[in-house]
């Protein structure tokens, strides 16, 4: 659990930002961490590791009747993998809402039926950095960026073989979708995920494992914030190394 100053106490979850305490009679300006990675890199457990209070972008996905949502190239299923699948806008607002006042009301969004079953508060407080996590985190790191929100975006990879293994079984234990979609979907991801991290580095996101990935959550807890440059200069050396 990452320790801001000495403050935190407990372990803060959605919907609970009491358990930190300020860290001067001026408290710091709230920033997000955009968590981001492919489906199935353990994005999740890390949050959840860290004791941040965490905000699940997956809750913006649209509705299964949304005539909007994009198709698998080639095929009749419904690409949840693409950014078109998911509401920026209303997400961005969130991150936002949460950042200027310390909650807002998110969706429920249920992955088994691709539907929004309710809305719910996310409270936390006087938090002075939450996480924001989903695979579609990258795609509003200049947004946040430009709004002065942003501490950090960070994507985590690792091997692709392992990540189709853990999403598998995360998947089929849930029930989020029947085996032959979720059989199709993991071997599609599994050839594209390097390809998918690639693309995460490019809107902005640092990618790294879990250790890296810890010690630049505690780097933003303690106030560490991302340069306005990072996203310009971590876009042009993914275009050089190219």
């Amino acid at each position: 659990m990452l320790d801001t100053n000495g403050c935190l106490r407990g372990s803060p979850t959605r919907g609970n930002g009491s358990d930190w305490c300020p860290v001067s009679s001026s408290p710091l300006p709230t920033r997000v961490v955009l968590l981001t990675g492919p489906s199935g890199s353990g994005k999740s457990s890390l949050a959840a590791r860290s004791g941040l209070p965490v905000l699940r972008l997956d809750d913006f996905y649209k509705e299964g009747h949304d005539p909007s949502l994009p198709l698998v190239a080639g095929s009749c299923d419904i690409d949840w993998d693409s950014p078109l699948s998911w509401d920026a806008d209303t997400a961005v607002a969130a991150v936002a809402e949460l950042c200027a006042t310390g909650r807002t009301e998110v969706p429920v969004y249920d992955i088994a039926t691709s539907s929004r079953t309710g809305t719910e508060t996310l409270d936390i407080a006087r938090t002075p950095l939450f996480i924001a996590e989903g695979i579609f985190a990258a795609d509003i790191a200049a947004r946040c960026q430009e709004l002065g929100l942003l501490a950090d975006a960070i994507c985590l990879r690792g091997r692709p073989a392992t990540t189709f293994r853990r999403r598998l079984a995360r998947d089929l234990r849930e029930g989020r979708k029947s085996v032959a979609f979720l059989l199709r979907r993991g071997w599609r991801l599994m050839r594209a995920e390097r390809g998918i991290v690639a693309r995460h580095v490019a809107l902005g996101a640092h990618a790294c494992g879990r250790d890296e990935a810890l010690g630049r959550l505690a780097a933003a807890a303690a106030g560490r914030h991302r340069s306005t440059t990072s996203t310009t200069s971590t876009t042009s050396a993914t275009s050089a190394a190219a």
